[in-house]
């Protein structure tokens, strides 16, 4: 039995080779939930869905968001009615009041539907829609995954980290934000200036995320800051992987980022954008995997291979150096 902890796009193409050397059926993924966001009155969950289109082999892996050749005629009717109306086309956030009142799950992440600030494909909507329904019914977002994964033919076990709102903001040089809007409308320019983790200290994780946390964990190479930070910020969780093996692929190659905003978060939140600095963010780590071209010295035991994954074949190298260092540490 093997868990990941998945977010943005950097686990998931860790997956597509993983299948090769961990047996689906024995692999837990827990993903992070603090960049979702209320869109339109619908529950967005990217990090959840870009494994589970992955799983169900309809991922667009060009973008590693969304599903493959999905049309977007309702967003771009949505933007041509904004355009027409008059409408501020920017993220649209709802009202104070708004940001506390329905779904729980939803706190401090509600935008407007107006314009539509991330594009949402049209059968990408339909699981939001559907998520969001089996919400309103009374199912925990756990219980919706779980329905939704099985509608995909997930052979995996995919969990959300949380059934408590976490929203990751980021504040930013020009005020707080949510990390939808800092990444995907801004596309990282506003200057970091610290990252909130807003209602991480009454959150907690699922009995199931616990059980999948006593098995060896996978930290995949994705963001410190915002992909893993959430999961982290919850007491019990960070407490659960002090005592399990955990090994951490670097998502850098010394100082250099793969992709994503990774080096400009850590910088702002007082960690050093390099791999030394992903060390220092993950100390529960036992042993960590890095690129062959990564000579920087760590206190824990390394596996060097080539981390680039540019295709399941990469994937599958850099799993079999996953692989290699967990049975050092476990």
């Amino acid at each position: 039995m093997v868990t990941f902890l998945a977010g943005g796009t950097g686990t998931p193409k860790l997956l597509d080779g993983a299948d090769a050397v961990f047996d689906p059926a024995e692999t837990t993924v827990v993903a992070n939930t603090g960049d979702d966001v209320e869109l339109g009155g619908h529950l967005v969950c990217p990090d959840v869905d870009t494994v589970l289109f992955h799983g169900g082999g309809v991922l667009d892996t060009e973008t590693w968001w969304g599903i493959e050749d999905d049309t977007t005629a309702t967003h771009e009717e949505l933007r041509g009615l904004a355009d027409a109306a008059g409408l501020d086309g920017g993220p649209r956030y709802l009202d104070d009041a708004a940001q506390t009142a329905g779904r729980d799950i939803a706190r401090w992440r509600r935008f407007s539907g107006v314009a539509e600030f991330m594009e949402i494909g049209d059968r990408d909507r339909a699981v939001h829609l559907t998520r969001t329904s089996l919400l309103d019914e009374g199912r925990s977002l756990t219980e919706v995954t779980r329905t939704l994964a099985d509608a995909f033919g997930l052979e995996i076990e995919l969990l959300p980290m949380s059934d408590d709102p976490v929203a990751t903001i980021v504040h930013t040089d020009e005020g707080p934000m949510h990390f939808q809007e800092y990444w995907v409308h801004r596309r990282a320019e506003p200057a970091v200036r610290d990252v909130e983790f807003r209602g991480s200290g009454s959150a907690a994780p699922t009995a199931s995320v616990l059980d999948a946390l006593s098995d060896p964990v996978v930290v995949g190479p994705s963001n410190p800051i915002t992909s893993i930070g959430p999961m982290l910020s919850m007491t019990a969780f960070a407490a659960a992987l002090e005592s399990t093996p955990v090994v951490a692929v670097s998502p850098f190659v010394a100082e250099t980022v793969f992709s994503g905003p990774a080096a400009e978060l850590m910088a702002g939140t007082g960690y050093d954008p390099s791999t030394a600095g992903v060390a220092s963010a993950y100390p529960f780590a036992d042993a960590f995997v890095l690129d062959e071209r990564d000579d920087t010295p760590l206190d824990r035991p390394v596996v060097r291979t080539d981390t680039r994954i540019d295709g399941p074949g990469d994937a599958e190298c850099v799993a079999r150096a996953v692989e290699t260092a967990l049975a050092a540490v476990s």
